[in-house]
């Protein structure tokens, strides 16, 4: 049988209209695409995406990097958990607005990634956030996520779905247990769920700090890649720490960070104020610079330290005796 000609379709560059990419929160989760947060099972993801999610259902950032600016419908759906016991108490907990927060009833038929009651449920909700979890679960019958065509043209049809809608979809996955291998291959299935996702979003356990739970970007295609993030998981609460000084390989390779940056930043400006009642802040963060001490994670220093800056001379400095009571 002759296989039937399929027509060609060209189109100029010229007639695309140039877009900025929307972000939910920058430079992690973007609008109109797939982010993968993955990590091993009990390391914290499920517990990140329901407070990111209750939050945003109260129109609240998780940090001054997640712009909102009302609240936000939200679909989440879940094969892991039960509603009524498990996923409604968290919600509950984390002081989430649980009638922005909807759930695709499976009860008659599963959901899949290309079922079309995801766009429906977009449409119907006006959701801005839909999260699968886990990504294994939501693969349809007969699907394969270890072979790179099956895997491609399901995402492919999910990433359609963001872009037409402007949701940002996020896919929960699990790690396999290939230690020593890359972030990017030890993630469940094809590498192509990996290629397809514009964000990668890695979530472990810090060695050495039982309820610490760090979050690093190991892909991004949009942006530079964000600074690594911080929180505790402690007596069933949820609190953020932001920033964090600890690389994919350290939280793959079970090692404690070489050193807290943030902390050894604090040491600086405390030793600095033992010397100097007040210091030009372009001197400081030479300093810093030569301790490998990012200029931001200094800023966060300061900030917590509540060191005051004033302009002198149209030059900045820090009033670094302020901090020497504390």
């Amino acid at each position: 049988m002759e296989e039937q000609k399929t027509e060609l379709k060209l189109i100029r560059m010229s007639e695309v209209q140039s877009q900025e990419i929307e972000w939910l929160w920058y430079p992690f989760i973007p609008y109109g695409k797939l982010t993968i947060i993955q990590g091993d099972p009990g390391e914290g993801k499920t517990t990140l995406v329901l407070n990111i999610a209750s939050k945003l259902s109260n129109g609240i950032g998780i940090d001054e990097t997640m712009q909102v600016s009302e609240p936000m419908n939200i679909i989440y759906q879940t094969a892991e958990d039960g509603l009524a016991d498990t996923v409604k108490p968290r919600l509950e907990t984390a002081g989430a607005d649980c009638e922005r927060i909807a759930v695709i009833d499976e009860s008659e038929k599963s959901l899949s990634m290309v079922d079309e009651r995801l766009e429906e449920a977009i449409l119907k909700t006006n959701a801005r956030l839909l999260i699968l979890d886990p990504i294994q679960a939501y693969l349809g019958g007969g699907m394969d996520m270890n072979r790179a065509n099956e895997a491609r043209d399901m995402t492919k049809k999910l990433g359609l779905l963001a872009e037409k809608y402007k949701c940002a979809i996020l896919l929960i996955g699990h790690m396999n247990k290939a230690a020593g291998n890359k972030a990017a291959y030890r993630g469940m299935g094809s590498i192509d769920f990996f290629a397809v996702a514009r964000s990668v979003l890695l979530v472990g356990r810090v060695e050495g700090q039982l309820n610490t739970r760090a979050v690093v970007q190991i892909k991004n295609n949009l942006a530079p890649f964000g600074h690594s993030k911080a929180f505790e998981l402690e007596d069933g609460g949820f609190h953020w720490g932001g920033d964090y000084e600890i690389t994919a390989d350290e939280l793959l390779g079970g090692f404690a960070p070489k050193v807290n940056k943030l902390e050894q930043a604090k040491q600086l400006l405390q030793e600095l104020a033992e010397t100097n009642r007040i210091m030009q802040s372009n001197e400081i963060f030479n300093l810093a610079d030569k301790e490998g001490i990012s200029k931001r994670t200094l800023e966060n220093a300061k900030k917590e330290m509540c060191i005051r800056a004033k302009k002198i001379n149209n030059s900045w400095y820090w009033e670094l005796d302020k901090i020497k009571s504390q």
